[in-house]
């Protein structure tokens, strides 16, 4: 299984939200100094998320992906505010191996599927829900799409790998949704990678012996209840 740790970037500030409401803010400080601290623990891969541009469709987390590909080597996938072709281009340009798209892909489908075909294997889906049912535009708006069946469409388009969040579970530290993750995994043949309440070691064995891809790590590694290298040395694998 995979591990990505996760860095949220509000403003220019590495933070963590408590189920993706702006007003839970918790700042850690400097995200390029998280990036050599995750990747001197062993992590292969980040997962940076423009919570900026989420909000705003404005994205302005470029040059910290930049500069972070300049101090380490470290592979990096990132959303937030792709809301366009240009804006995964760019992304893409600055540093960023993946690019995560979620709203694009429900408000815009063709060209999300323009996307799937200029980025082969760069594109993940971002399957964002509350209750079963999609969210999009930094999880503001909840539609009558479900995400199985969202993630289905996005197999037949050609995308290989899927985020998946349960919003309710982000942030709180009250475990993962193994269930809804496998079932999202089985059902649509995606590789999942589960996000949102990774809250001990024991929530990585659970979605490691249900068979899933990877699993982001955020407030549980900021908050010390998860040791990155502990976690590395036992579940980590190649992508």
């Amino acid at each position: 299984m995979i591990l990505f740790p996760a860095i949220d970037i509000l403003n220019g500030r590495a933070v963590r939200l408590r189920k993706g409401e702006r007003d839970s803010v918790t700042d850690y400080g400097d995200p390029v100094a998280f990036a050599e601290k995750w990747a001197e623990a062993g992590a292969e891969w980040l997962h940076i998320v423009d919570l900026s541009g989420a909000f705003s469709g404005e994205s302005g987390i470029d040059a910290v992906i930049t500069e972070i590909k300049k101090r380490v080597d470290i592979r990096i996938q990132s959303g937030g505010g792709l809301r366009k072709i240009t804006d995964i281009r760019r992304r893409l340009d600055a540093g960023a191996d993946r690019a995560v798209i979620g709203t694009m892909a429900v408000c815009d489908p063709d060209a999300f599927a323009l996307s799937v075909y200029e980025f082969p294997e760069k594109i993940v889906a971002g399957i964002d829900a509350k209750g079963g049912m999609l969210a999009v535009k930094g999880w503001t708006q909840t539609t009558d799409t479900s995400a199985v069946s969202f993630g289905k469409k996005c197999m037949r388009m050609g995308v290989r790998c899927a985020l998946f969040t349960d919003i309710a579970r982000d942030g709180v530290m009250g475990g993962v949704n193994v269930s809804e993750t496998v079932r999202l995994q089985k059902e649509t043949g995606l590789c999942v990678i589960a996000s949102g309440g990774v809250a001990s070691m024991a929530d990585l064995v659970n979605l490691q012996d249900a068979g899933v891809y990877g699993a982001v790590l955020g407030k549980a590694l900021y908050d010390g209840a998860i040791d990155l290298r502990e976690a590395v040395a036992a579940f980590s694998g190649k992508a």
